[in-house]
């Protein structure tokens, strides 16, 4: 491999604070925190680009597509992790949710190295979860060059699905041959070069924005409660109680009587407390609504 002569700026030595190792812990902590205000920098630039991604994958999503994750190291693992809270936050099916790592399942705990430079492999393991036109598959590289991650990126074009590519150095490979490139320039790490900083952060606001704005347009919230949690522990059925009261208007033991009635589904006691019905009654109204609250009490309303 023929070295680069001009690094990427996620690889090039950060002149502040170049003297980081003699400082003491309070400093040492505080620099380290305060330079993470580039993340939050980076993703509010990107707002627009993450908002065309979202109003791209909607329509994918609302005729059963999935979504698709594929990273290497930090950002394969911030990919899985955004796509296993989406079950318990949102009732997404998992099935729906994919994370691919270079690497293999094992990359997840311990570094497998060299696989990120595998590209025939990212390929293949991109083509082996069979993409088709209504996934939308989200690549994570915060160099934006990864091998295996643009391996990735040519089997999901290849196969028709929507490809999002999020990576931290303006012009990257990555952001350029995505349908939707979206750079989060977080510039050079405190500790140089390594992305599990800033770059990291950036990236899972990223993720949270993109995938908790495609769950509220898929009508899982209701103004701003997330009604379609699955409860299945006493902290979420207290949490289902709460906010079933707070959107019905009522008290928590009568919440909690109809949520019992609806299997804890926070969205169909809601909408029977609201319209006095029972819940089958109340679930048909939100499938006749496509899951929307809001739609399901206009309904019964004639507003």
């Amino acid at each position: 491999m023929t070295p680069s002569s001009t690094p990427p700026p996620t690889e090039l030595p950060s002149s502040e604070h170049p003297d980081l190792d003699l400082y003491d812990t309070d400093t040492l902590v505080e620099a380290l925190v305060s330079s993470q205000q580039r993340a939050v920098q980076a993703v509010q630039a990107a707002s627009a680009a993450l908002a065309r991604a979202v109003e791209a994958a909607l329509p994918r999503m609302q005729a059963g597509g999935r979504l698709i994750y594929a990273g290497a190291g930090t950002s394969g693992r911030l990919g899985l992790l955004d796509s296993v809270e989406l079950h318990p936050t949102f009732s997404w099916p998992h099935q729906r949710a994919v994370a691919l790592i270079a690497g293999g399942p094992g990359a997840l705990l311990q570094s497998v190295e060299g696989a990120e430079d595998d590209e025939p492999q990212g390929a293949a393991d991109m083509a082996g979860l069979q993409p088709g036109p209504t996934d939308v598959v989200l690549l994570l590289a915060a160099s934006g060059t990864t091998p295996w991650v643009l391996g990735a990126l040519r089997a999901a074009k290849q196969a028709g699905a929507l490809t999002i590519g999020l990576a931290n150095n303006p012009g990257s490979a990555l952001a350029v041959q995505a349908e939707i490139g979206i750079t989060l320039d977080t510039g050079a790490e405190l500790v140089s070069g390594s992305t599990r900083l800033k770059a990291g952060t950036a990236q899972k606001m990223a993720l949270n924005a993109f995938s908790s704005a495609l769950m509220v347009r898929l009508h899982k919230v209701h103004g701003n409660l997330m009604v379609d949690l699955r409860a299945t522990n006493a902290k979420l059925r207290r949490r289902a109680m709460r906010m079933t009261a707070a959107a019905a208007g009522t008290d928590e033991a009568a919440a909690q009587r109809v949520l019992q009635a609806c299997d804890w589904r926070v969205k169909t006691a809601i909408v029977a407390l609201r319209c006095g019905v029972q819940p089958a009654d109340a679930q048909a109204r939100l499938d006749a609504a496509d899951g929307s609250v809001r739609a399901a009490l206009a309904t019964a309303t004639g507003t």
